[in-house]
């Protein structure tokens, strides 16, 4: 009856079950796997969000297939900020990064075809595969005082079926920003293969060492690329569902790739009213909330550091960006055994190595966001398990 293409194991893992047990026990815990930017105790301009909301044109039904001028053209001047020209017309809204890939993936692929997609890096999108009926294909991230790709992997796994290159800037658990070799490397890549490169760009602007500028793909020309990014992240503003996807590469196939993405845009229609008209203004609220979790960042990244130095049998991956730090640990056990048993004996919840792909066992992964105190206290835990 179902199709072939949801015939996933809908199961609970051992993990998830001991999750679930825990925190029906009513035990206290300390998560040190926070996502959500709207319940770590941040401060929002409340009134100006609300306000943007009621914007008066939001009554007004405007069908503009790649979304309102009024809203393109307020990211656009976000990407101008970064140092890279962005037309209107080369952006397309979408309600989340999620329908992003869709089209994408629609776009580029036929079902069967290959997206080649780093390892580690964050599980979503498997499922978002499966739903496109494309098939993913790892290759390796590599770690040595600092994560870059193993280009000798990405061409291997380069087949006649293969489309997209997916990379993730920076990537999502590892902090690691792309550098500008690299993209010379994946644009030549790409223009040899004949492939496109997407690129999710949500956590670009946590950038933890500012010394080091981050070249956004938005405007990169050597290849055809797709740059995916939204308010999710960038304003902290998860549950106001609006994203966007832009295009850039060379001309003439850049120009074919818009031209087909606004019939898909066009059947979708997706982001509402509201949301599109009070996209200038939820960008122009973003600096203080980013201020705020990069603070939040750095500080439990520093407690992080005073732990680790007082017990040698863990080590910390260096984190260039983003939310997340990546714990080596001693592989006496699975990480999902090793998450399972810190959460039962110690109240802590971090995410197993596993969860992201990590190529052996041996990893935890913990969020930076969480608030300063349960931080402290869940990592002095974890250290004393450890120990």
């Amino acid at each position: 009856m179902f199709a072939r293409r949801t015939n996933w194991i809908l199961t609970q893992n051992r993990y998830t079950v001991a999750v679930e047990t825990y925190r029906a026990s009513g035990r206290p815990v300390f998560d040190l796997t926070a996502s959500n930017p709207t319940t770590i105790g941040l401060q929002y301009e409340e009134e100006k969000i609300r306000g943007a909301l009621t914007h008066p044109n939001a009554l007004r039904y405007e069908p503009a297939s790649k979304g309102i001028l009024h809203a393109r053209d307020a990211v656009a001047l976000y990407y101008a900020e970064l140092g890279a020209t962005v037309l209107a017309e080369d952006l397309v809204l979408t309600v989340s990064t999620s329908e992003a890939y869709t089209y994408c993936f629609r776009l580029l692929c036929d079902p069967g075809d290959e997206v080649l997609i780093p390892a580690p890096s964050y599980p979503l999108f498997e499922f978002l595969a499966d739903l496109q009926d494309v098939k993913l294909v790892p290759y390796e991230l590599v770690y040595d005082h600092g994560w870059q790709i193993e280009f000798e992997s990405l061409q291997r796994a380069i087949t006649s079926r293969s489309r997209v290159i997916m990379v993730v800037h920076p990537n999502n658990p590892t902090g690691s920003y792309l550098k500008r070799w690299e993209i010379e490397r994946l644009n030549g890549l790409c223009r040899e293969h004949s492939l496109a490169i997407v690129a999710d760009e949500v956590f670009l602007d946590y950038n933890l060492e500012p010394e080091e500028k981050r070249p956004t793909l938005a405007a990169n020309a050597g290849a055809l690329t797709f740059t995916l990014s939204g308010l999710s992240k960038i304003s902290a503003l998860p549950q106001i569902k609006v994203a966007w996807l832009c295009v850039s590469g060379p001309q003439e196939i850049a120009r074919e790739a818009m031209a087909r993405l606004e019939v898909i845009a066009d059947t979708y229609l997706s982001p509402n009213a509201p949301v599109q008209w009070a996209i200038p203004a939820l960008l122009e609220r973003r600096h203080k909330v980013q201020h705020q979790l990069c603070e939040r960042v750095r500080g439990n990244l520093a407690e992080l550091d005073a732990q680790l130095a007082m017990n040698p049998t863990l080590s910390r991956l260096r984190v260039e960006g983003g939310w997340y730090a990546v714990l080596r640990v001693p592989v006496t056990q699975t990480d999902e055994e090793l998450a399972i048993a810190l959460l039962e004996n110690k109240g802590v919840l971090v995410h197993p190595g596993h969860f992201f792909d990590f190529p052996s066992d041996g990893y935890l992964v913990l969020s930076l966001i969480t608030p300063e105190e349960e931080f402290q206290g869940g990592v002095r835990k974890l250290m004393e398990f450890v120990r």
